[in-house]
């Protein structure tokens, strides 16, 4: 893969423009409650009311709306678990063209359902036995769809930054942005936003402790893979960080906090009954690393990206009821 330019404010503020009047300007969340537990006054970005029930819908317009009108007509591929999946679903819908989504077989069921119903074809596979990005490829190669990767693509990592971009205009300056990481293009985009209009800011990835890809990998100072992990947290099991995304990271994360599922849960619990909304796990993991003391040095004002709440009713249920 070709090295990409190095992502700026500039490419977030462009990303903005083309997302006013397509995607949804997302609430801006407190509690006194989660403030008083906490120790320090924290502000949630609640993607979970985004187009498609997440973030993601932010990056994967922002890449298809900038495709040429003859690959527009051929239409798009991506592979993704879920969200992503849905975003460019949605976009090529919105964009008047097709889409070709690869997800895996153990893809929550409501996710699966929801990429049919906003138009996409779905081809399925093994994600601990296959290797999905090959197979993505191969896939928009064979159909001549343009491939849109769920992290690792600089339009993709621009449009997700405008999350960070719309919290901080509404905040004003944060000591801190604690962020979900999986493959790194939310983090990566939103930490280009975030350090640029606060240089000050300290930037925290929170990854499931079963995929510590990300943490490994800035311990390493090169990109680590790790055996597929098995967590609640779908949208964080990945088994490496993205090729664009890692540089980025590397050169503005300052610290990777880890959860576990019963932390995940705990998040998830505090969110529908404190705060009355629903988080998927992976969109609960940063309220997690909160909750559980997982960020040492913990600042005055903290900014907080819940990324999503795409969970249907039954595991819902089932990972918070039980």
């Amino acid at each position: 893969m070709a090295a990409a330019p190095p992502l700026t404010l500039a490419d977030v503020r462009e990303a903005a423009a083309r997302l006013e009047g397509v995607a949804h300007r997302t609430p801006v969340l407190t509690s006194r409650t989660l403030n008083s537990l906490v120790g320090a006054e924290v502000f949630i970005k609640a993607e979970n009311f985004q187009r498609v029930g997440a973030f993601k819908f932010r990056g994967a317009y922002n890449a298809v709306a900038q495709l040429p009108p003859e690959q527009l007509a051929k239409g798009v591929a991506a592979y993704s678990s879920g969200n992503h999946a849905q975003a460019t679903a949605l976009a090529a819908r919105e964009l008047g063209t097709r889409a070709v989504i690869l997800m895996p077989e153990d893809a929550p069921r409501s996710k699966r359902e929801a990429t049919a119903g906003y138009g996409a074809e779905i081809v399925t596979y093994d994600r601990y036995t296959e290797d999905r990005t090959a197979l993505g490829h191969a896939l928009a190669e064979d159909r001549g769809l343009a491939l849109i990767p769920p992290y690792d693509h600089p339009h993709v990592m621009a449009g997700q930054g405008t999350a960070a971009l719309e919290l901080l205009e509404e905040t004003g300056p944060l000591d801190a942005l604690v962020v979900p990481v999986g493959g790194g293009g939310l983090i990566a985009g939103s930490a280009t936003a975030a350090t640029a209009l606060h240089p000050g800011i300290r930037i925290v990835g929170v990854e499931p402790e079963a995929g510590d890809d990300t943490r490994r990998s800035l311990a390493a100072g090169a990109r680590v893979t790790v055996p597929v992990p098995r967590t609640i947290a779908d949208g964080q099991a990945l088994a490496t960080p993205g090729e664009l995304t890692f540089p980025v990271n590397q050169r503005l994360v300052d610290a990777i906090a880890l959860v576990t599922d019963a932390e995940i849960v705990t998040a998830m619990r505090f969110a529908f009954e404190r705060l009355k909304i629903v988080l998927e796990p992976s969109g609960a993991t940063p309220l997690a690393a909160l909750l559980a003391g997982r960020v040492d040095r913990l600042p005055r004002r903290i900014g907080v990206i819940a990324s999503g709440g795409n969970i249907d009713a039954d595991r819902f249920t089932a990972l918070v009821g039980g």
